[in-house]
């Protein structure tokens, strides 16, 4: 083997925990594999025992002093890392990456180095791991109970640190290893829950008929248009990276044009976030960078904006009808009661209407159902929601980690216990 990487070569991240292995080439039912082997032993190494784990400085002596491959670093739950694998992607005469793995380097955007065989890149980040699929093709990532083979032979392009990359990380997971969206028909779903036959489609906006400049001057006067306008003149300060700026503005275009795909595109390639990278191919199925950006944030769009033009719209098509003695025969029901009082023909299974709940102006009378202001207080009520759906994702997010970390501890606990009987690696023989 080549002489091992020295401390000043790895991220402090890494040199600094006691989680290193040694690793040699086995074959494996015709296969070559790398396992992981216990520094200054013969034994294999366990990926779930800390006790077969040794401090950097050990583990580097006993690669030079051991007929080994190399050294190993070991993924744990009780470490934020996350390995990011990167398989026949890598030209080694020219030392250029494939597309779509340059993709994922730039961003991940931390530090990355060329694999044992030349061919293929790690990108290690700190960060949660969705519960999501850990391969897909030449992807894998993993972020415990599993060894990355470490080099040292760094990306010169890439950081030299390990960075945090949550939101990349998410994102990394849900364009390339979530499972492929399937649709239920009713002849698939089971007998007994008639609620499953219904196929998943994405949700149905009316279109924003509003001319696109115009649409653009209402979005930077909304309550997050500050916002708006550093993404759309192209600034990505307080995102990970760039792709994440990128989603963020393509998801408050959705909310802004009705969740049009086209017209999202369209406004987009007029930001200052547009370059040339968006129109290419990143993407086995043959889809576009800009494809999929827009894609996940339409997919990602619930709430969209109704101008105030549509409310009266509605309300001019409404027929009267005979003998109808309300105040305004074109308002709705809930228009007509007034802010205080009870609602009658409500009940128990079906409570009044709420009432837009916008202050009334400085005379005292209540603003029209098309004023701006009410309108803008709709807006703002939106965001206050959206806010808290958020702060309620990022809580279930972390009661799901808890209990995969639980589902992990005891997959171990009960891996042991099985394989204690044949003593076969990933568990150390004796």
């Amino acid at each position: 083997m080549s002489t091992p990487p020295t401390a000043a070569a790895l991220p402090t991240a890494l040199v600094d925990r006691d989680q290193w292995v040694c690793w040699r080439t086995q074959q494996r039912d015709g296969k070559s594999t790398k396992v992981p082997i216990i520094p200054g032993a013969t034994q294999f190494a366990s990926t779930t025992d800390p006790d077969t784990w040794r401090s950097f400085p050990t583990a580097r002596e006993a690669a030079i002093e051991h007929p080994v491959d190399g050294l190993g670093f070991v993924f744990t739950s009780d470490d934020p890392l996350v390995g990011v694998d990167l398989d026949d992607c890598r030209d080694p005469d020219t030392a250029t990456p494939t597309t779509w793995a340059a993709d994922v380097i730039e961003t991940l955007d931390s530090y990355t180095e060329v694999s044992p065989s030349g061919t293929g890149f790690h990108v290690l980040v700190t960060g949660d791991l969705p519960d999501e699929r850990n391969r897909a093709g030449d992807l894998e990532v993993y972020d415990r109970s599993r060894f990355f083979t470490v080099t040292g032979d760094h990306v010169a392009t890439t950081p030299d640190t390990v960075a945090a990359r949550g939101d990349a990380l998410a994102t990394l997971v849900e364009t390339e290893l979530a499972e492929p969206a399937t649709v239920t028909t009713a002849g698939d779903a089971p007998e007994t829950d008639a609620a499953e036959t219904v196929a998943e489609a994405p949700t149905q906006h009316s279109a924003v008929p509003i001319p696109d400049d115009e649409l653009l001057e209402r979005a930077r006067d909304a309550a997050n248009g500050d916002k708006f306008s550093r993404l759309w003149t192209g600034s990505a300060t307080g995102y990970e990276s760039h792709s994440e700026a990128d989603l963020a503005l393509c998801r408050m275009l959705a909310f802004w044009t009705g969740g049009d795909a086209t017209r999202v595109d369209r406004l987009f390639r007029r930001s200052g976030l547009y370059r040339d990278k968006w129109d290419a191919v990143h993407y086995a199925d043959g889809s576009t960078y800009g494809e999929k950006t827009v894609e996940r944030a339409v997919r990602a769009t619930d709430d969209v904006y109704t101008p105030p033009e549509a409310h009266t719209a509605s309300r001019a098509n409404t027929p009267t009808l005979p003998g109808d003695s309300s105040p305004d025969a074109n308002m709705t029901h809930a228009e007509t009661v007034p802010s205080g009082s009870s609602d009658t023909a409500a009940t128990d299974d079906a409570p009044a209407a709420e009432v837009d709940a916008t202050p009334p102006t400085e005379d005292g009378t209540e603003l029209p159902p098309t004023h701006p202001q009410r309108a803008q207080a709709r807006h703002d009520r939106i965001v206050e929601l959206s806010e808290r759906i958020e702060a309620l994702l990022e809580e279930n997010d972390r009661l799901r980690a808890e209990l995969e970390t639980e589902r992990q501890r005891r997959q171990q606990l009960e891996a042991t216990v099985d394989d204690a009987s044949d003593g076969w690696w990933p568990f150390t023989t004796k």
